[in-house]
């Protein structure tokens, strides 16, 4: 068991309300991983100033410069990979493959940082005016707050921190109160790579005092959350009132679309890791699996073969498929999803329990569930569940299919699979998602490319690549006139 402090202007300290909690391991709930600060307003309010402080330097820095201590956390990074795998595994249960892949993320995202503080474009244009020169340039905003999500503990808090910070911002980061140790380790990799005091400032705590505060707080320039549309929801309503810069990630309802042209093996392996890898924990999960007719029962028989063959248990055992659900709550959600699937009338044709043998026991294990015969319209066909469940739907034809993956309130993934070059262009044309899949599970964004989604999944912003900068900076355009005369853009001299 480790401590954990707050870390405020380069210094660790503990919460000023003398309050702590445990983070516990979901696997064995006996294990405490760490006990961390509960943290209040005057905390939270000794970083703000700290970040404020900090960001008339920091903006100054030039971007290389910046860049380059991107580069040095991304060498700390790959000497603590198995180190911080290890701790993430602990605090949320993902199998330790998945959190040394979570731990590649950000990586990858700070290799990327480390490149795009020396090539950040802006345009150069030609003016309507001889002798006049027009270019844009990009400015940080302030101090931000960023808000994380417990499902990917590196990776996410990778994609805020390392643009926010690139592109000259400070930033106060509450991480989520389930898994809090994996910031905590990362905040330290940036401190250690030459981060100066107060640009990155870690205050834990719960969303009623630390995340509230940061939605208030007129020192705040923007926030960057991911996490459910609801809360989502709320933070876009606070920030409005205000102005504020804000950046929504949300929910997902994924669909992969199987036809009867596709290689079933491949499509298999696609459903299986797509609904069941992270415990079905992921935003981008493929929640629904909308199989054409022709190939349905097949189909449905092949999955539920696979899926039954799937190893449950502690993640750190390499040998284990699926680890736990990150709470108790968690798993009492995810049962009741499935409670309220018989009584729509779809059928459990595996799961749907608690699965508790073994070392299990004193864990938060789920089955992972299949629904068959599920119709569009129902609520384990519209709701996150963010499980292992997985509801298949049967369609007509390629038409009808496409409809379905399409009649959720969500837009963020979807996948086909397909030998058909046509199909799979029009699966690209019509789908109504921020990321398509040809081919391939509906899980699986790379660091350089834009990830978001459509609808309710978010606000229009895309974290990633080259967009996540975009999200941190505002446009500057500039106009130099040498003319050495009064130029008068915008009157018009025709004759």
């Amino acid at each position: 068991m480790k401590k954990y402090q707050n870390l405020i202007n380069g210094k660790l300290m503990d919460s000023k309300s003398g309050r702590t909690f445990e983070n516990r391991n979901p696997a064995n709930w006996d294990e405490v991983v760490g006990v961390f600060p509960k943290s209040n307003v005057e905390d939270l309010n000794l970083a703000i100033a700290a970040a404020k402080k900090a960001y008339k330097k920091w903006r100054a820095v030039p971007w290389p410069k910046r860049s380059e201590i991107m580069r040095r956390v991304a060498e700390i990074m790959i000497e603590k990979k198995e180190h911080v795998a290890q701790i993430m595994t602990r605090e949320m249960g993902k199998v330790i493959k998945e959190a040394r892949g979570d731990m590649q993320e950000g990586i990858d995202t700070a290799l990327y940082a480390g490149i795009e503080g020396r090539k950040y474009f802006g345009y150069t244009l030609p003016s309507e005016l001889p002798n006049k020169s027009c270019m844009t340039m990009r400015d940080p905003i302030g101090v931000w707050g960023l808000i994380t999500p417990w499902n990917f503990p590196i990776a996410i808090p990778s994609w805020k921190i390392f643009p926010c910070l690139l592109s000259g911002n400070t930033a106060i980061i509450k991480p989520a109160t389930y898994t809090p140790a994996c910031v905590g380790e990362l905040a330290q990799i940036l401190h250690e790579a030459g981060l100066p005091d107060g640009v990155l400032n870690v205050v834990y705590g719960g969303g009623s005092e630390i995340g509230e505060g940061l939605l208030n707080h007129s020192d705040i320039a923007g926030i960057s959350f991911t996490g459910s549309s609801d809360i989502g929801s709320r933070i876009g309503e606070v920030c409005g009132k205000t102005l504020k810069r804000c950046s929504l990630e949300l929910g997902g309802k994924n669909g992969q679309v199987v036809l009867k042209d596709a290689d079933l093996e491949l499509a298999l392996e696609g459903a299986v890791w797509g609904a069941f890898g992270t415990t079905g924990q992921r935003c981008t999960a493929t929640s629904r699996l909308i199989v054409e007719e022709q190939v349905y029962d097949k189909f449905v028989e092949m999955l539920k073969a696979r899926t039954e063959k799937l190893k449950l248990g502690n993640g750190l055992n390499e040998d284990v498929d699926v680890g736990p659900t990150v709470s108790e709550s968690q798993r009492e959600s995810i049962h009741s999803y499935v409670e309220i699937g018989k009584k729509e009338g779809a059928k459990l044709i595996t799961g749907g329990e608690f699965y508790t043998e073994g070392e299990c026991a004193k864990g938060w294990f789920y089955k992972p569930s299949i629904f068959i015969d599920v119709l569009p319209t129902m609520r384990i066909a519209q709701e996150e569940i963010f499980g292992p469940v997985l509801s298949v739907i049967k369609a007509k034809n390629f038409t009808e299919a496409i409809d379905i993956l399409n009649g959720t309130i969500y837009g963020l993934s979807s996948s086909i699979y397909t030998n058909d070059l046509n199909c799979a262009h029009k699966a690209i044309e019509r789908a109504e998602t921020g990321i398509v899949y040809i081919n391939a599970p509906t899980i699986g964004a790379e660091c350089h490319l834009p990830f978001g989604g459509m609808k309710n999944t978010g606000n229009g912003h895309r974290e990633g690549g080259w967009t996540a900068y975009e999200i941190f900076t505002e446009i500057k355009t500039v106009y130099i006139d040498y003319s050495g005369a009064l130029q008068k853009a915008q009157i018009d001299t025709w004759q």
